[in-house]
């Protein structure tokens, strides 16, 4: 490879080597391509795959591209007895296809001397670019010709580029041209002339047209000829990733080094769990984009506040149901009710809860209605294993607390239906709205919550698990909502959240805009009818309802109890 422009035709240049991308000019100058063990393991299987159409769902970095420049460099320098042929290139920008061209010059210095043959310099020329209405216009493209009379050309992403080109193809990063099925048809074409087409890329989004070549190509809807092969940045890692890594960077290789190589790249995420699984695992997401921004969710944390867990193991449930009562009848009267006793008794409290039982966290929200109609959460609690009859006894504890009760919303899908239901026939079901949340309700009450942020009506604690929950909040085919679980995106086998905070802020937020009769809590003297003793603390007193939470109108008394 030369560095120096040599005077070629007005439409032809020699392209020089400082202007490679910094990946190519990182290989080492006595890197072997051909030497044994150059190639990781999953770079070798993906070769061997003998298709048409070849797909590689990959995670990022993991060396397919790489390891496609050297197979097709060495087909493109072969005479055409030897099955040599004609390699175009399609990347999803410029800069990719002078990236590929460059690791395949790289490569051809040592094929081509093996084999006896010769090649040319990089060029940059004006490719006849073929248009659909049978006009042509010329673009900018990239090649490598060899004296085997074949060549390799690095275009741009317009589909009409392929149209009637004869020899194998290679589309890169394919779920992120602008026209993806566009490009994959127009390859499709060249299997009639006996081409060979391989499309390689990480996903970007579940709807994207390369996760549903994907999905067509394991149902079987591509016949024998087409081949999904999948490799994670787990995998690559593996097979020697961050051993090449070193090896290409001059690093010295170390068990420490690569687990804080390792560590930085998965932490280089942050919140953005979903991309990171997306880019890294193969596992393409159900959204697009994220709907509340980081600086709304800052600014709505304004201090930190109590998150109370109660995180219990699995052997929690085989102690007796007395003693699973007593437990957290303690944890209530020594975390939750002094809490309880500071809340404003002149402020409507309303409040949201997401169930769960296993897997994820189960979490109550109570919300102060400020005078200025802000939302204030003066605690969240948050449950982990937590049986659904101990479930209830934080949960209608934590009810029966807040002052001047206005209601709210509960999870009332699933395993959390009976709850939502049991707590409906206690409060009242015009105080206890049970949501079954769908795309409707998500499409209709999540943008008002995310309104919310944006105007500084949401005033929450500050908790690092809390923002992360608030961030996964995706679009998903136009609608706001925390993307449905699928059994591969779970990584940890414990501690698992899944938006869990804003699917219960989402509820409160709905809660606090459908308030029910205010429900006030006053103790009266112990010979008066109606009463209820707290057993906790033998409290003796009886509740008041207020049709307007924030009117002074004539106490009624409830006939609920607790």
């Amino acid at each position: 490879m030369t560095a120096v422009v040599k005077p070629l035709a007005s439409t032809t240049r020699v392209v020089e080597w400082d202007e490679l991308p910094a990946s190519v000019r990182a290989i080492p100058a006595d890197f072997k391509p051909l030497a044994k063990g150059v190639l990781m393991l999953h770079q070798v299987q993906f070769l061997k795959i003998n298709a048409q159409i070849k797909v590689a769902d990959k995670g990022r970095r993991t060396g397919i591209t790489f390891c496609v420049a050297l197979d097709k460099t060495i087909s493109a320098a072969s005479r055409q007895d030897a099955g040599g042929r004609n390699v175009f290139y399609v990347g999803d920008t410029k800069e990719k296809g002078l990236e590929f061209i460059g690791y395949c010059a790289k490569f051809a210095r040592v094929i081509a001397r093996a084999q006896g043959e010769g090649v040319s310099d990089i060029e940059e020329f004006l490719f006849d670019d073929q248009q659909a209405d049978g006009t042509t216009r010329q673009i900018a493209a990239y090649r490598i010709r060899f004296s085997s009379g074949f060549q390799i050309v690095a275009l741009s992403s317009n589909p009409a580029n392929i149209r009637g080109l004869q020899g194998d193809v290679v589309i890169d990063e394919a779920a992120f041209h602008r026209d993806v099925q566009g490009v994959i048809d127009a390859a499709t074409a060249l299997l009639i002339w006996g081409g060979n087409i391989i499309i390689i890329s990480t996903n970007n989004g579940r709807s994207n047209p390369f996760a549903q070549l994907v999905r067509d190509i394991e149902n079987g809807r591509y016949g024998t000829n087409a081949v999904v092969f999948r490799v994670s940045f787990d995998d690559a890692v593996a097979n020697g990733l961050y051993e090449r890594v070193c090896l290409m960077t001059g690093k010295v290789a170390t068990e420490q080094g690569k687990r804080e190589w390792y560590t930085g790249i998965r932490n280089g995420y942050g919140v953005r769990k979903a991309a990171m699984r997306e880019e890294l695992d193969c596992i393409p997401r159900d959204g697009n984009s994220v709907c509340i921004p980081g600086v709304w969710i800052e600014a709505a944390m304004t201090e930190e506040r109590p998150v109370l867990r109660l995180l219990l193991d699995d052997d929690f449930v085989k102690q007796s149901r007395a003693e699973r009562q007593s437990y957290v009848e303690d944890w209530i009267r020594r975390y939750v009710k002094p809490l309880l006793a500071e809340l404003p008794q002149d402020r409507t409290h309303v409040f949201g809860q997401d169930f769960a039982r296993h897997r994820d966290f189960s979490l109550i929200v109570p919300i102060t209605i400020e005078q200025n109609m802000r939302r204030r959460i003066p605690f969240v609690i948050e449950m982990h294993k937590v049986p659904n009859a101990q479930q209830q006894q934080v949960l209608w504890a934590t009810l029966h607390g807040l002052p001047r009760f206005g209601g709210g919303a509960m999870d009332a899908g699933g395993s959390g239906e009976t709850l939502a239901e049991d707590t409906a026939d206690e409060f009242g079901r015009e105080m206890i709205h049970q949501i079954k949340l769908s795309r409707l309700w998500y499409g209709t009450w999540m943008p008002k919550m995310i309104g919310g942020f944006e105007d500084g009506m949401i005033d929450t604690p500050r908790d690092e698990n809390h923002q992360s929950d608030l961030r996964s909040i995706e679009e998903v085919d136009g609608i706001a909502m925390v993307p449905a679980l699928r059994t591969a995106d779970i990584k940890e086998p414990d501690l698992f959240r899944h938006g869990d905070f804003a699917i219960a802020l989402a509820l409160g937020w709905f809660g606090t805009l459908n308030i029910g009769s205010a429900i006030e809590y006053t103790a009266v003297a112990k010979d008066e009818g109606s009463r209820h003793q707290d057993k906790g603390t033998g409290q003796i007193g009886r509740f008041r309802m207020r049709p307007n939470p924030n009117a002074d109108m004539p106490a009624i008394e409830s006939k609920g109890s607790w």
